[in-house]
């Protein structure tokens, strides 16, 4: 992507087209997967404190990790095998910083309606399965934080949800939007940027918005901040 973006375009083989959409299907449909495993994981911990250490021990959280991952591999193959059926007889210009779905689907001239139904019936299991689970999930944690009675209790319980939660709304509200619910409307400067929203921007946030709950880097944060206002107040 930094290629193309650096020298306005760029050429890749079909191979290489269909590898790129596989890692990078196998990457997004392993993170819809894993944000959904850990949203149980929170449920788990708030309305079930006492039977969490029972509940997620180091093999089940192992074996939910490995399937999602084996789930992931599965389903982009799928994905990657009906595309690489499609017939591309026009002018084979991808208008898009990488070989995704939708810009693919775009200049193929047949095949294309199959290639839509794969799309739809994957979706169930990669996004509208996962969602429906992180929303119920969500919905419980809700309900047993606003019975606590200490507000403290309540803070710590949402502060230890609104990382996940936070990452949850920018990746899928995107991607629901770029494969499941595009706009008529929606043109491919729009798709493009949507696409680098959860394709580059989650990605670069995930660190900094998880990080942001660990106490030694808010020390450190707050130490270079002091030092940077001291050295402009000197200036």
């Amino acid at each position: 992507m930094l290629h193309i973006l650096l020298n306005n375009g760029g050429t890749i083989t079909v191979i290489s087209c269909m590898t790129q959409l596989y890692v990078f299907g196998t990457t997004e449909a392993s993170e819809c997967l894993l944000l959904t495993v850990m949203s149980y994981d929170r449920y788990v911990a708030i309305c079930n404190p006492l039977l969490y250490s029972s509940i997620m021990t180091k093999t089940c959280c192992v074996i939910l990790a490995a399937m999602c991952w084996v789930l992931s591999f599965f389903f982009s193959f799928i994905e990657t095998l009906f595309i690489s059926n499609l017939t591309f007889c026009g002018p084979n210009i991808i208008d898009h910083f990488f070989c995704d779905l939708v810009p693919l689907m775009k200049i193929a001239c047949s095949g294309v309606y199959t290639m839509e139904l794969v799309n739809y019936i994957l979706s169930f299991p990669l996004l509208l399965s996962p969602i429906t689970i992180i929303i119920i999930s969500y919905t419980n944690i809700i309900v047993t934080i606003l019975r606590f009675q200490s507000r403290i209790s309540r803070q710590k319980a949402f502060s230890t949800c609104s990382s996940h939660l936070i990452v949850v709304i920018i990746f899928y509200v995107t991607l629901l939007s770029v494969y499941i619910f595009p706009t008529g409307g929606q043109t491919l400067n729009t798709s493009k940027l949507l696409s680098l929203l959860y394709t580059v921007f989650t990605p670069f946030i995930n660190p900094i918005i998880y990080s942001l709950r660990n106490k030694e880097i808010k020390k450190s944060l707050q130490e270079i901040f002091n030092k940077y206002c001291i050295c402009c107040y000197i200036l």
